[in-house]
């Protein structure tokens, strides 16, 4: 391991940070989007979750590649090459004249970002401290935070001005400049004898990945909890605050800039408390078992209450996606559970995990919204009942976390 000075330290997590700001903006942006492309594009529920899932599943579809990349080729090499597609996703989103555009814009989109987390936390695996790499996960999560209020008013006052599309043509030149960034200031990847293929060391499958019982632990909570909460963040609370709650576009957006607000403040507090909860022995399985019930009583509380806190919703959906974030701490210990050598291709299988959940999430629920009306209930009986069979999901994933053994020393 190749520990870097605190200075470079610092330098090297803001040139990715400013990447991860703008994926995380490209990620969101479609719940500020949605009412706008709805009406341009005659978009129903259900292909409005898969323009959203559709970043997620070409993000998922990169993941196992990404991690043997990483783990072979470094952060830096790997991450200028898929920023790369992302412009060119961008400039194609901005093209689209119909549905169909849209969709392979947003997944190439997924594609070019989809090493904008994952990049940073293998070269921090090897580059940071221990006691330094959940604080550096959580202020990472909280530029992304950053980047999904950036996609809610903001957006929405530029959308009258510039227009949708030439908003994509801005995000492109910014990605272009985060590349100069990276190529600038991160350092080269000196490839560890014991990652090369043929040598003893880790294998070049993910079988150690897969068989490992910590992972395997944390991968239900990871697919319905953590990737839950993505698909509600970039895309559900938007269209519940204006179905069922009876907010206009404007306040949807406001809604959820706020959620966002909220997201940041979380993600930082969890950046600063880390190193102290971690010297106490409150590690990630404890705060997790301790923590996530909370998000569940919310969300029973926003699907009951439906029309009738119309006032709250937005407060009640920050509340929720703030109570979620106990589960954030999953990606980072299953990276530590790890040898360095191995930590890419974990980190990488874990983010699988988690965003093929966002995909299934955000375009199951769009299709469980469409079925439950077709069945004759009204649109906001609808919404209450995709909401409940996800929670009930969520519950049954945090039962098997509870269950299951880990063998992880340090959970």
């Amino acid at each position: 391991m190749n520990i870097l000075p605190k200075r470079t330290a610092i330098v090297v997590f803001l040139a990715f940070a400013f990447a991860y700001f703008f994926s995380a903006l490209i990620r969101a942006i479609t719940a500020t989007l949605s009412p706008t492309l709805t009406q341009e594009f005659s978009l129903t529920a259900s292909d409005l979750g898969l323009l959203a899932g559709g970043y997620f599943l070409g993000f998922s579809a990169t993941q196992l590649p990404l991690g043997t990349w990483l783990d072979r080729h470094g952060p830096k090499k790997v991450i200028l090459y898929f920023l790369a597609v992302a412009v060119l996703g961008c400039v194609a989103f901005s093209f689209a004249t119909s549905f169909s555009g849209l969709l392979a814009a947003r997944i190439l989109c997924g594609v070019g970002v989809s090493a904008c987390l994952m990049a940073p936390l293998t070269g921090y695996r090897r580059w940071f401290h221990a006691t330094s790499q959940m604080r550096a996960n959580s202020w990472m999560l909280m530029t992304g935070s950053l980047g999904m209020v950036a996609s809610t008013l903001p957006v929405q006052w530029l959308m009258p001005i510039v227009g949708w599309r030439m908003l994509f043509w801005g995000l492109a030149v910014l990605v272009l400049v985060a590349m100069a960034l990276i190529a600038w200031q991160v350092p080269k990847w000196e490839v560890s004898p014991a990652s090369a293929p043929g040598t003893g060391g880790a294998p070049a499958s993910y079988a150690e990945v897969w068989r490992h019982p910590y992972f395997r632990k944390m991968a239900p909570i990871g697919f319905f909890c953590y990737g839950g909460l993505v698909a509600m963040q970039t895309l559900w609370a938007t269209p519940w605050m204006i179905k069922v709650a009876g907010y206009s576009p404007l306040e949807a957006a406001k809604g959820l800039f706020w959620i966002n607000v909220a997201m940041l403040c979380t993600f930082w507090a969890w950046g600063m408390v880390n190193p102290w909860l971690a010297r106490r022995g409150f590690h990630a399985d404890r705060l997790i078992a301790r923590g996530l019930p909370s998000s569940f009583l919310l969300l029973a509380i926003i699907i009951i209450a439906g029309d009738t806190l119309s006032a709250w919703a937005g407060a009640l959906w920050a509340l929720y996606c703030m109570s979620c974030t106990f589960v954030s701490l999953a990606q980072p210990a299953v990276g530590m559970a790890f040898a360095p050598a191995l930590a890419g291709r974990a980190l990488s299988a874990y983010n699988l995990v988690i965003f093929a959940g966002v995909f299934a999430v955000q375009w199951g629920i769009g299709l469980a919204v469409d079925a439950f009306k077709r069945l004759g209930l009204t649109e906001i009986q609808s919404f209450q009942s995709a909401m409940g069979v996800f929670l009930l999901c969520s519950v049954a994933s945090y039962v098997y976390f509870l269950v299951a053994k880990s063998h992880n020393p340090s959970s």
